[in-house]
């Protein structure tokens, strides 16, 4: 999808090329790929603390630590893992996070064997229409860094056994894989993003 670089977007994405292309290819987009889902929760919990611009900017190091975000493999790691991890310059190195990693991981393969897949799962916890601001404006997107959607799915993942998916990175990653639709009204991005949305087809 080319979108005019002149268009009006949201303001968080203008620092950089690379983050305008993920504003108007990836944020908001509807997922249903395991995956890809796997990967979105890792790397949030890498980003508490931090800026998701930062993490981005070493999305391609993470995706070679972690092996594509493979959870099985992931799941299999062991501490001479998460030694070569914590000496790899190219990601975050917080053994915390790291370890949470792999135990999420593990969790996930428990979770798709209970739902299905991931996404299943994951999808139960879109909000309906009437729990959305009828109006995205600027000053409405700044106020929204939890919802009690966002609250449940970390209650839900904890219970499970998750670690680092609080509401407010839980929060992020349902903005990011599409299960809202927070592009502001004047962005280039909301038409098409709301046009994935309607086509897309919700994981049983």
């Amino acid at each position: 999808m080319q979108i005019n670089p002149d268009a009006k977007r949201c303001s968080w994405c203008a620092a950089t090329p690379l983050y305008t292309h993920y504003h108007d290819t990836e944020w908001g987009f509807p997922v249903d790929d395991d995956r890809m889902l796997f990967e979105k929760i890792c790397l949030e919990g890498f980003q508490a603390g931090l800026s998701w611009l930062t993490i981005l900017n070493k999305r391609e190091a993470f995706r070679r630590a972690f092996l594509d975000f493979d959870a099985e493999r992931v799941a299999a790691f062991d501490e001479n893992d998460i030694l070569r991890l914590l000496s790899d310059a190219g990601i975050v190195r917080h053994r915390g996070k790291i370890v949470s990693t792999i135990n999420n991981a593990a969790r996930a393969i428990a979770l798709r064997k209970e739902f299905g897949s991931l996404a299943a799962f994951i999808w139960r916890f879109e909000p309906e229409p009437a729990d959305r601001p009828r109006r995205m404006t600027p000053e409405v997107l700044k106020t929204l860094t939890t919802s009690p959607q966002s609250i449940a799915l970390s209650k839900a993942l904890k219970q499970r056994g998750w670690t680092f998916v609080g509401p407010t990175t839980m929060y992020a990653f349902m903005q990011a894989m599409g299960l809202v639709n927070d592009h502001v009204e004047a962005c280039c991005a909301r038409a098409p993003a709301t046009a994935a949305r309607a086509c897309f087809t919700r994981p049983a």
